[in-house]
């Protein structure tokens, strides 16, 4: 599984949890994203090298800059959208409704496209 294939998973996830209100599944999705966020065990690796797969992305590499942290694109990422949909389905989902939807429209077409400008975004700040 490529890291596009588990975008456009992820995002007809967290559209079939909104939709149809189903707020385990939502919870669950944001407890992942965290947990591969903070221990960089990411479901598209660990299913390439249970394929014995290489667990490269080279396709990404001339997207990336000076590396001014040491930390992987990816990972910041999954943390910085479990933050994004703890704060607005979890904590203000009354007020910012429309923000999850959003996200989930945005993984979804990041997924079915391959262009992801959160992460283009993360690998332009410095990390690798």
């Amino acid at each position: 599984m490529s890291d596009r294939m588990y975008r456009l998973i992820l995002g007809i996830l967290l559209l079939i949890s909104l939709y149809f209100e189903i707020g385990y599944l939502m919870y669950f999705l944001i407890g992942m994203l965290f947990f591969e966020g903070a221990t960089n065990l990411r479901v598209p690796l660990l299913l390439r090298k249970l394929q014995g797969k290489s667990a490269t992305d080279s396709h990404l590499a001339p997207i990336q800059q000076r590396n001014r942290f040491h930390f992987e694109a990816e990972r910041a990422w999954r943390l910085i959208v479990g933050l994004m949909l703890l704060i607005t389905y979890v904590l203000f989902y009354d007020k910012m409704w429309f923000f999850p939807w959003f996200m989930g429209f945005a993984i979804l077409g990041a997924g079915a496209s391959g262009v992801c400008p959160g992460l283009i975004c993360v690998k332009w700040a410095g990390c690798r």
